[in-house]
C-alpha cells in the first residue's frame, strides 16, 4: 500500500524526473552509450515514475490545487535544468562482467522509452540485428566449412590463424613491422645459458625466438640484448614436446615458413641457419637435421655428418636394423634433438604428438608417415653441422626414488613412452586398415 508523501516532496520528485526525462530525450543525438551511466538515468527514472502514478490519486482533494501548482512548477523547473545541460558525446558500452545484464535492461526500458531508429542498436551490433523480425531469419548465418565452434560467424570475420609477433601497445596496427619468417623454439634450462646465447646467435633477424623454461626461469635470461626481443614460457620439469603440444598449434605457427625445435646442449661453430635453409629449399626437404659431428654420443648412422655431400636422405645402417633401405632408420628418418620442419609437415606432426606422452621418444621413426615420399623429403645437411654435447638438463629434473638417480627415472619414462606410441601407432593403422575393408 503507497504512502502518503508530503506536498513538497511530490514536487521535488517531479521536478527530478522531468530533469531525467528532457536529459533521456537529449540523448536522441548520441551515437553510441559509454559505460553504464546512461543506465543509472534510466533505472532512476524507473524508480521515480511508479511512486507518482500509484500515490498521487490518494491525495486529499483540498491538496488538488496546491498539487497542481507544484506539478506546473516542477515541469517548469525541469524543464529550465534539463535544457541547460549541455549536449553530450559518448562512445562506447561498457561490457564487463559486472554489466552482464546490459542487454536485458536494454528490452526492459525500451518498454518504457522506445528508441529511436538511429539509437535501436545501442546495446546490440550487426546488420541483422538492425533488421524487421520478419526479416531476421534470413539474415542467419550458418557456415559449415568455418572453423569448428565458428559456423554462426560470417567467413569474412573469421581468423582462424595466429603468429607469434610481439605488437605495439599504440598506433596503427596495419603499421606493425611484421618481419619473421621463420621460428627457433629452444627448451631450456639456466646452466646452459652460455650454450643457448650461441646457439641464437646462429640465427638472424628473420627469425622469432620461443624460449621454453623446464627450470622456472626467465627474466634471468634478460641480460641478453635478444631476450627481450623473444618470447618465454615457463613450466617447471617439463619436456620439450610438451610445450610443443600446447603451444605449437599449426594454427599459431602457420605464417613460418619453417621451424626449428631444438635441444639447448648443441655446439653450434660450424652452423649458419640462412645456409642452412638455402640447402634445405635447394634439396626439397620437408623435414631435416644438421649433421652431428661423430662422437660417443652418437645413436644412429643417418644422423651422422658426412663431409663428401651437401645432403644426405639415405644411409647404411648396423646389420638387422633396417628392413627396407627406403625407411627408418636407413631413410625417411631424422632425430628429435634438432629437427627442423617445413610449415605444411608441421601440421601433421603436431597431429602425430600425443598429448601425455612428453618425450617424444618413437616420434622420428614416425616422421615418414607425414611426407611423401619420405625418402626424399626427409634428409641430413651435412654442409651445416653441429655437435651433441650430451650435457645434464632435462634428466636431472627428474626425482630420485627406489634407489634410482634422477636421470634414471626420466631414462625408464622415454623407454615406456616409446613402446607406448609404438603400440598407439600399430593400433590405430590396424584399426583403419580393418575398416577399409
Amino acid at each position: 500500500m503507497c504512502a502518503v508523501v508530503p506536498l513538497y516532496k511530490q514536487a521535488f520528485r517531479i521536478i527530478i524526473i522531468f530533469f531525467n526525462f528532457l536529459f533521456i530525450v537529449d540523448m536522441g543525438d548520441m551515437d553510441v552509450i559509454e559505460g553504464h551511466a546512461a543506465l543509472h538515468i534510466y533505472v532512476f527514472l524507473l524508480r521515480s515514475i511508479p511512486p507518482f502514478l500509484f500515490c498521487f490519486h490518494r491525495k486529499k482533494s483540498s491538496e488538488s490545487p496546491r498539487l497542481i501548482v507544484a506539478v506546473l512548477c516542477g515541469i517548469f523547473m525541469g524543464f529550465l535544468i534539463g535544457s541547460s545541460i549541455p549536449s553530450i558525446s559518448i562512445s562506447k558500452v561498457d561490457l564487463s562482467p559486472h554489466h552482464g545484464h546490459v542487454e536485458g535492461m536494454s528490452s526492459m526500458l525500451s518498454t518504457y522509452f522506445p528508441l529511436n531508429s538511429q539509437n535501436a542498436s545501442l546495446f546490440t551490433s550487426g546488420t541483422a540485428n538492425s533488421l524487421p523480425a520478419s526479416e531476421r531469419n534470413r539474415t542467419k548465418i550458418c557456415i559449415t566449412k568455418n572453423p569448428r565452434g565458428a559456423e554462426l560467424l560470417a567467413p569474412g570475420i573469421v581468423v582462424s590463424e595466429s603468429d607469434l609477433e610481439l605488437r605495439r601497445l599504440y598506433g596503427d596496427p596495419s603499421e606493425d613491422i611484421v618481419k619473421s619468417k621463420y621460428l627457433l623454439v629452444l627448451t631450456v634450462g639456466m646452466r646452459q645459458m652460455d650454450i643457448v646465447n650461441d646457439i641464437v646467435s646462429k640465427f638472424s633477424e628473420n627469425f622469432s625466438v620461443l624460449m621454453f623454461h623446464y627450470d622456472g626461469t626467465a627474466s634471468e635470461w634478460d641480460q641478453f640484448e635478444w631476450s627481450q626481443r623473444a618470447i618465454h614460457v615457463s613450466g617447471r620439469k617439463q619436456a620439450k614436446w610438451w610445450y610443443a603440444k600446447r603451444f605449437l598449434h599449426p594454427d599459431i605457427v602457420a605464417p613460418f615458413e619453417y621451424i626449428f625445435i631444438w635441444d639447448e646442449d648443441l655446439g653450434v661453430e660450424n652452423f649458419n641457419a640462412e645456409e642452412y635453409l638455402k640447402l634445405v629449399r635447394k634439396h626439397n626437404l620437408e623435414i631435416s637435421q644438421p649433421g652431428l659431428a661423430e662422437n660417443d654420443a652418437l645413436t644412429w648412422f643417418m644422423t651422422r655428418r658426412r663431409v663428401d655431400v651437401e645432403v644426405h636422405m639415405e644411409t647404411e645402417e648396423r646389420p638387422g636394423w633396417c628392413h627396407d633401405r627406403h625407411l627408418p632408420p636407413c631413410a625417411g628418418f631424422v632425430e628429435i634433438m634438432a629437427p627442423v620442419f617445413s610449415r605444411r609437415s608441421w601440421r601433421c606432426v603436431w597431429h602425430m604428438i600425443q598429448n601425455d606422452l612428453i618425450h617424444g621418444w618413437g616420434l622420428d621413426l614416425a616422421l615418414q608417415k607425414c611426407v611423401e615420399p619420405a625418402h626424399e623429403k626427409i634428409g641430413v645437411v651435412d654442409a651445416q653441422w653441429i655437435v651433441h654435447k650430451v650435457l645434464p638438463s632435462l634428466g636431472d629434473q627428474g626425482d630420485a626414488k627406489d634407489g634410482r638417480q634422477p636421470w634414471e627415472g626420466v631414462r625408464a619414462r622415454c623407454n615406456d613412452e616409446w613402446a607406448e606410441f609404438r603400440i598407439r601407432m600399430d593400433k590405430a593403422e590396424k584399426e583403419y586398415f580393418n575398416k577399409s575393408v
